[in-house]
């Protein structure tokens, strides 16, 4: 579906990991302050990691920054919410930053649907994170070269720093200690240890207790300074029962149907998703080798555009079979039904130039616009056939009594004098569509995306429609009721008798 405005804008940045939290800080603010200098916008609130909750599991090196934006009456002329967003982009580019934009609700609704806050996002799985790491780098930077790439970010998940103690057993049962003791003794001495809470009125603190920051902000101060209680009395250091040394590993682990998953989150601009996605799966299967066990899934946006393209595969030629039975129904012939059926596509082709015009891709609200289209067509052509089976049998009959045969001639005669019969109400039915639908194309507030692509497949329907009605069904009528009949004179007396009769009420 078209992009929903919500008339706020959420800039999501994401940078290397192992960045500080002042750096982080900084690197905000003069984000902050960048964005607050365009006129357009109203105010900024950034954030950069998460807070203490367990349902925005974010690192310190993705931030979020709410733009709130003033109403478009106050803003420069000719500048539009994309090109804003553009000027925004190239205002902002820090080296080793990715830059993302989307807005509040839609992020929240993508990342706990898909998991991906970017239109395109790419799930690496596998089962070795450095295999997948060196394959999601390998991607960033063939789809970084795929026309319409704005920006595209793969995770790095193993640029932590961490510091591992690894227990020497021979060391410890030497001393009669066990592993449990180590844990426990790092677990009090590193982290710290509740020992018990204080009660100031009605607010209740933790009390922690653990080693000053001097004697453990090093391995060696870890392992000279933390001391262990031996069971018979008497402390032993750390470093005479385990290893204390540095170490990288995961920042963060992702799992996915039981495996490991890495994301690439990646940006597009001026293009259709579809196609976009096309020409990037193409290229990282012609430049990226996946060792055995790693592969990858397109996700984000592109997930709803699978499922919406599965669904009208059913919708599209469902709706037309209940057209079909319903014209059946109504006629009780095939060879009527056949004729409206066959002329439908006359009448979507005003929607597709108009589409091309305004420069709309093809997306579920132009579907539903067309679906809706194809009803109004397939109602008017039952009119005209109406009209001209009744100007046929009017005439065939006059015939009849006048002893004459009924020739092509008459069946001309009778197709004129039914779609003239047909040119006032047509008019009016398309006069009242699109008087109730042009206003929708200047419309501006929330929602109006989608209205816009509803609207136009009607409204250049409807002009393609009438000259379908008005010119292509009585010539296919033609074709198909003159089959076998005799060409026949100029019209007779009764046939000039019943138009100039007809005819003045016109």
């Amino acid at each position: 579906m078209p992009t929903l405005n919500e008339g706020t804008l959420l800039f999501m940045p994401t940078t290397l990991p192992g960045i500080s939290v002042t750096a982080a800080g900084q690197l905000l603010q003069t984000q902050d302050r960048i964005i607050k200098s365009f006129p357009e916008v109203e105010s900024v609130y950034g954030k950069a990691g998460r807070a203490n909750t367990s349902t925005d599991p974010a690192p310190s090196e993705m931030f979020e920054t709410v733009i709130n934006l003033k109403p478009k009456a106050q803003w420069r002329p000719g500048v539009t919410t994309d090109s804003l967003t553009a000027e925004m982009d190239k205002a902002l580019q820090f080296p080793g930053v990715s830059n993302a934009w989307t807005m509040p609700i839609k992020a929240r609704t993508d990342m706990l649907a898909t998991g991906i806050r970017t239109p395109v996002g790419i799930k690496v799985l596998g089962r070795d994170l450095g295999e997948m790491e060196k394959a999601a780098r390998e991607i960033e930077a063939v789809v970084r070269n795929v026309p319409g790439t704005s920006s595209a970010y793969a995770e790095r998940v193993t640029g932590g720093y961490y510091i591992d103690v690894v227990p020497d057993r021979e060391g410890l049962a030497r001393y009669g200690l066990t592993v449990g003791d180590l844990q426990d003794t790092i677990s009090m001495a590193l982290g710290g240890d509740a020992v018990t809470t204080t009660v100031e009125g009605r607010e209740r603190y933790t009390v922690n207790v653990r080693y000053p920051r001097d004697l453990r902000n090093d391995p060696q101060a870890i392992a000279r300074n933390v001391l262990i209680s031996m069971p018979g009395g008497g402390t032993v250091p750390l470093g005479a029962v385990a290893a204390v040394q540095f170490a990288r590993g995961p920042t963060s682990i992702r799992t996915e149907n039981g495996q490991l998953a890495l994301y690439i989150f990646v940006d597009m601009h001026d293009r259709d998703l579809g196609g976009y996605v096309a020409d990037a799966q193409k290229a990282v299967a012609d430049n990226v080798h996946f060792p055995p066990g790693t592969y990858v899934q397109w996700s984000g946006q592109f997930e709803y555009l699978e499922r919406a393209t599965a669904k009208l595969k059913i919708v599209v030629p469902v709706t037309l079979l209940i057209i079909f039975l319903l014209l059946y129904l109504n006629f009780g012939r095939l060879t009527e039904t056949l004729i409206v059926m066959l002329s439908l596509p006359f009448a979507l082709v005003g929607g597709l130039w108009l589409m091309w015009w305004l420069g709309f891709n093809m997306s579920v609200a132009v579907v539903v616009g067309f679906i809706a289209l194809a009803g109004v067509a397939a109602e008017t052509g039952v009119v005209m056939l109406m009209y001209l089976d009744q100007a046929l049998t009017e005439i065939r009959a006059k015939r009849n009594e006048a002893g004459h045969v009924f020739s092509r001639a008459d069946l001309d005669d009778a197709i004129m004098l039914g779609a003239v019969e047909r040119v006032r109400p047509k008019m009016m039915t398309v006069v009242a569509i699109m008087a109730g639908l042009i206003p929708i194309l200047w419309s501006t507030g929330t929602g109006s995306e989608v209205m816009h692509r509803i609207a136009v497949p009607m409204i250049g329907g409807m002009v393609s429609s009438t000259l379908l009605t008005l010119i292509v069904i009585p010539a296919i009528y033609a074709l198909v009721k003159g089959w076998g009949l005799p060409k026949g004179s100029t019209l007779n007396a009764v046939n000039s008798a019943l138009i100039g009769k007809t005819s003045p009420a016109e």
